[in-house]
C-alpha cells in the first residue's frame, strides 16, 4: 500500500520532487495530458447540448493511464501536483475524472519553484481543483477546435487541400503578411549624411579629436559637394556645451515573453528552444516556473538578492524594486522567472542550460541593483558661413550600478553609436577639421519580424498568453505559411565624398543591403490564406477581437463569466459565416497576370497551384496546351516580374554530353541540380547559378561528387556496403542502414560479420 501518491506532469519533475518528500511519498508522472477532445464525431463537442465536450484517452496514453489507475487504487492519499497554470489545472481535473477521484477530497498542490521549502509549503496548504481555471482552459480548447475544424474544410475547398487555420496562428500570420507588404511597397530614398572629425589641441599637448554630425542631410551628390566646399572655407567654434547628469535603470526580471526575446538576441535561441531549455531548468529545480507574465519577485527573493548584492558588490549597489507588468492582459498570477537559489550564479547541465541559467541569474540580480549614473554631453559646433551646425554627443558612465552585472539587448542596431567619451572642450574654442565626409545613406523599410519580435508584438496586442507563444510560432512554420531563414542580401553602390586637406575626392564603394538573420518570411500560401480569411472571416483575424477573446478567457478563470455562454455568443455568428463562405463559388488562387510572352504573345500568369506557386504560359482557351513552371525559392507571386517568370521556363536545360551521358540542369524540391546517368548532383549554393552554369563546371561537379562517393565506400560485398557516414562507419543493405557495435574496427569486418550485425539488429527491432 502506498501512503501518499503524488502525480506530476513530467518524469524529470517527478525525480526532483521525490528527493524532497522522503520515503512516505511515491511520485509518478502523467506525461502531460491524459485525454483530449474526441475526433470521431461532431468535433468532440456536442454543440446542441451546451457545448458539452466528449473527451477520450488517446491510444498512446492507454498504458500510462492503466498504471496511474493501479497506483491510485493502491494509495491512501492522492496529491495532484501538475503545473500551476490553466493547462496544469485542466490536467489535474482530467486526472481526477479518469481516476474517479472525489474532487472535494482530492488534494491539489501547486508551487512556483521546485525547492524543499516550496514543496513542503505546498503539502501543508493543499487546495481543491479550481474549476474556474479548468473551465477557462476548456473554453480555449473548445473554441480553438471549433475555429480550426470548421475553417479548415473551407480552406480545402476554396484555396488548397490539406490546409488548416487556427485562431491565434492566423493573427500571427496576418502580422507577418502585413509587414511583408509594407516592405514590398517601400521605396528607398537616398541622402547624404555628413560627419566630421575635428582636431582639438588639448592641455596635455596631445591632439584629441571630436566626432560630430551635420544637422542637415543633403538630397543628392551635387548638394553634398557644394556643402563640403563651403566647409573647406569655414571657421569652426564650439557654440554650446550641455552637460546633463542622467540615470539608466535595469530591466525587470524575466517574463516568458522577455526571456524568449532576450535569449534570441543574446544567445541566438529560437522561441521553442528557449522554452525547452527553460523547462529542463525548472524540472531540475534550478529556476522558478517559466510560463508567466509577471515581473514580481517574492519577498524571500528580494531579501536574498539584497543580501547577495551587498555581500558581493557593496551596499551602494543594492536597490530593492518591485516591478509592475505593463503587458496588455497580464494576469501576474505567478512570480517572475528567477533562479530558485540566487546564491548560485551558475548551473550544471548542458551548455544551453548553463547559458540560459546565467542569463536569468544576471537579469534577476541586476533588477535589484542601483541605477547606473551617467553624464550626457551635447556639443554644438557653429560654422561662420552657414546656418548648418555640427552636433557631437557623448556619454560617460560615472557609476556603473546594475551595468556591473547585466545590460539589456535591443532589436535596434547601433544604439550605442554616440556613447563615447568627449575630450575636454570649452565654449568658444576654435576647431580645425581633420576630414569631413558625406556618405550616401538609404532609407530602410520596416524590419521583418524575428521570432522574438513577433512574440513582443503579440504580447503588446494582448494576443495569446505565455503558454501559447512558442506553439503558435512553431505551428505557422510547420504549416508552411511562414519560413524562418537567413538571406545574404544584395550589393549596391554607395557614393562617398571626402574633404581632406582642402581637397574633395569622390569614390564609390559596394555595400551589402537587405541581409537578414533568422527572419520570418511569409510564403505565398500564407499570404493567400491570410487574404482569404481577411475577406471572409475578418473578425477571426481582427487584432482587437482576438485580444477580447483572451480577456474573456481571463474572466472565466476569475469566475466572472460563464464559459458556455461565452462560447454560444461566439459560435452562432461564426458558424453562419462558415456556411455562407462555403456557398460561394469562387476559389482563391492568388492569380496575377504578368503580361504576354514577347515572342508568342501568349498570356503569362502566376498563381497558387495544387503543389505550390507556379508560372503559366498560355491558357486553356486555345488548342495549345499551357506550359507550367514552379516558382523558385524566395520568389513570391506578388513580386515576381515577367522576365523572372519567363526565366523559369529555361529549365530544365541540356548542357551537353559527357562520356555518353546527357547532362541536364534543373531545379527540384531540394534546390538546383544536374541530372546525369539517372543520378542527381547538387549545385553549390551561392556559387552555381542553374541559368548560367556551363558544361565544364557541370563536369567538375560530377567528378567531385563521384570522388567523394568513392571515399565514402570502405568495402562493397555485393549488395552489402560498409560506408563512412557523418557519424562514423555503418552498414547499408536494401536501403536499410545498420549501426556498428561500439568499438568495432570497420576495416577488419568481413561479409559474414556484416550479415551477423544486420541479423542481430533486425532481431532487436522486432523485439522492441
Amino acid at each position: 500500500m502506498i501512503e501518499n501518491l503524488v502525480i506530476v506532469e513530467s518524469p524529470a519533475k517527478a525525480k526532483t520532487i521525490e528527493k524532497f518528500l522522503g520515503k512516505d511519498f511515491h511520485v509518478v508522472s502523467s506525461f502531460g495530458h491524459i485525454r483530449d477532445l474526441s475526433k470521431k464525431k461532431n468535433l468532440g463537442i456536442d454543440i446542441e447540448n451546451n457545448f458539452t465536450p466528449d473527451y477520450e484517452i488517446p491510444k498512446e496514453k492507454a498504458k500510462v493511464v492503466s498504471e496511474l489507475k493501479k497506483a491510485a487504487a493502491d494509495s491512501n492519499n492522492i496529491w495532484i501536483a501538475s503545473d500551476e497554470d490553466r493547462e496544469g489545472e485542466a490536467i489535474a481535473w482530467h486526472l481526477a475524472c479518469v481516476l474517479k477521484l472525489d474532487l472535494s477530497t482530492t488534494k491539489r498542490i501547486v508551487f512556483h519553484e521546485i525547492t524543499k521549502e516550496a514543496i513542503s509549503n505546498a503539502i501543508e496548504t493543499p487546495r481543491q481543483v479550481d474549476m474556474n481555471l479548468v473551465n477557462s482552459q476548456q473554453a480555449r480548447r473548445i473554441l480553438d477546435r471549433l475555429v480550426g475544424f470548421e475553417i479548415s474544410p473551407v480552406l480545402w475547398k476554396k484555396v488548397q487541400p490539406s490546409l488548416s487555420a487556427g485562431r491565434v496562428q492566423s493573427v500571427a500570420v496576418r502580422l507577418l503578411v502585413e509587414r511583408e507588404r509594407e516592405i514590398i511597397a517601400f521605396n528607398s530614398e537616398s541622402s547624404f549624411r555628413v560627419t566630421a572629425i575635428f582636431r582639438i589641441n588639448s592641455s596635455s599637448g596631445e591632439n584629441a579629436v571630436l566626432r560630430a554630425e551635420a544637422s542637415k542631410r543633403f538630397p543628392d551628390e551635387k548638394d553634398a559637394m557644394k556643402f563640403l566646399e563651403l566647409c573647406n572655407d569655414s571657421k569652426y567654434s564650439i557654440a554650446n556645451i550641455s552637460i546633463k547628469p542622467g540615470t539608466r535603470s535595469p530591466a525587470p526580471p524575466f517574463t516568458t515573453s522577455t526571456l524568449q526575446q532576450e535569449a534570441y538576441r543574446k544567445l541566438g535561441f529560437s522561441v521553442a528552444q528557449t522554452m525547452a531549455v527553460a523547462q529542463k531548468l525548472y524540472e531540475a529545480g534550478k529556476i522558478t516556473y517559466m510560463r508567466t507574465d509577471s515581473t514580481n519577485l517574492s519577498k524571500l527573493a528580494l531579501a536574498k538578492s539584497r543580501e547577495m548584492i551587498i555581500s558581493e558588490f557593496g551596499e551602494k549597489y543594492s536597490k530593492t524594486r518591485q516591478f509592475k507588468t505593463k503587458a496588455k492582459g497580464a494576469q501576474e498570477a505567478h512570480e517572475a522567472i528567477r533562479p530558485a537559489y540566487l546564491d548560485n550564479p551558475t548551473a550544471t547541465g548542458s551548455q544551453n542550460e548553463k547559458k540560459l541559467y546565467e542569463l536569468i541569474w544576471k537579469r534577476t540580480v541586476a533588477s535589484q541593483m542601483s541605477d547606473a549614473e551617467v553624464e550626457k554631453t551635447s556639443i554644438t559646433i557653429d560654422m561662420n558661413n552657414s546656418p548648418v551646425t555640427f552636433q557631437a554627443n557623448g556619454e560617460v558612465v560615472k557609476f556603473d550600478g546594475f551595468l556591473k552585472v547585466y545590460a539589456e539587448s535591443t532589436d535596434q542596431e547601433n544604439v550605442d553609436e554616440d556613447r563615447y567619451v568627449i575630450p575636454p572642450v570649452s565654449k568658444g574654442m576654435p576647431l580645425l577639421y581633420d576630414n569631413i565626409t558625406a556618405t550616401q545613406r538609404f532609407t530602410t523599410p520596416p524590419p521583418r519580424y524575428t521570432e522574438a519580435s513577433l512574440v513582443k508584438k503579440l504580447e503588446e496586442l494582448g494576443i495569446g498568453r505565455p503558454s501559447t507563444y512558442a506553439p503558435t510560432i512553431s505551428t505557422i512554420q510547420n504549416r508552411g505559411y511562414v519560413l524562418r531563414e537567413d538571406r545574404p542580401g544584395v550589393k549596391r553602390q554607395v557614393k562617398i565624398i571626402t574633404l581632406s586637406k582642402g581637397k574633395c575626392s569622390s569614390e564609390t564603394k559596394a555595400e551589402i543591403t537587405g541581409k537578414e538573420k533568422s527572419k520570418l518570411f511569409p510564403q505565398d500560401i500564407g499570404m493567400i490564406v491570410n487574404d482569404f480569411l481577411m475577406e471572409n472571416f475578418s473578425e477571426i483575424v481582427d487584432y482587437n477581437f482576438t485580444a477580447e477573446i483572451e480577456e474573456q478567457f481571463d474572466k472565466i478563470a476569475l469566475g466572472k463569466l460563464q464559459w458556455t455562454r461565452m462560447l454560444g455568443k461566439f459560435y452562432a455568428p461564426f458558424h453562419k459565416t462558415v456556411t455562407s463562405t462555403l456557398e460561394k463559388k469562387e476559389r482563391k488562387t492568388g492569380v496575377r497576370v504578368l503580361g504576354n510572352h514577347p515572342e508568342t504573345g501568349e498570356p503569362v500568369t502566376v498563381r497558387m497551384g495544387r503543389y505550390g506557386p507556379v508560372a503559366q504560359i498560355g491558357d486553356s482557351e486555345n488548342d495549345k496546351k499551357p506550359r507550367f513552371a514552379s516558382l523558385s525559392k524566395n520568389q513570391l507571386l506578388e513580386t515576381i516580374t515577367l522576365e523572372e517568370a519567363l526565366n523559369l521556363f529555361r529549365l530544365p536545360r541540356t548542357l551537353g554530353n559527357y562520356e555518353e551521358g546527357e547532362m541536364i540542369v534543373g531545379i527540384g524540391k531540394f534546390g538546383p541540380y544536374i541530372r546525369y546517368k539517372s543520378k542527381f548532383f547538387s549545385l553549390k549554393k551561392g556559387v552555381d547559378d542553374p541559368y548560367t552554369i556551363d558544361a565544364e563546371r557541370a563536369i567538375a561537379i560530377i567528378l567531385e561528387k563521384n570522388e567523394n562517393d568513392k571515399k565514402k565506400i570502405i568495402k562493397d560485398f555485393d549488395g552489402i556496403m560498409l560506408l563512412n557516414g557523418r557519424y562514423g562507419p555503418y552498414i547499408t543493405r536494401d536501403k536499410q542502414n545498420y549501426r556498428l557495435p561500439k568499438g568495432t574496427d570497420a576495416e577488419k569486418l568481413t561479409k559474414e560479420d556484416c550479415i551477423k550485425i544486420i541479423e542481430s539488429s533486425n532481431k532487436s527491432r522486432k523485439n522492441s
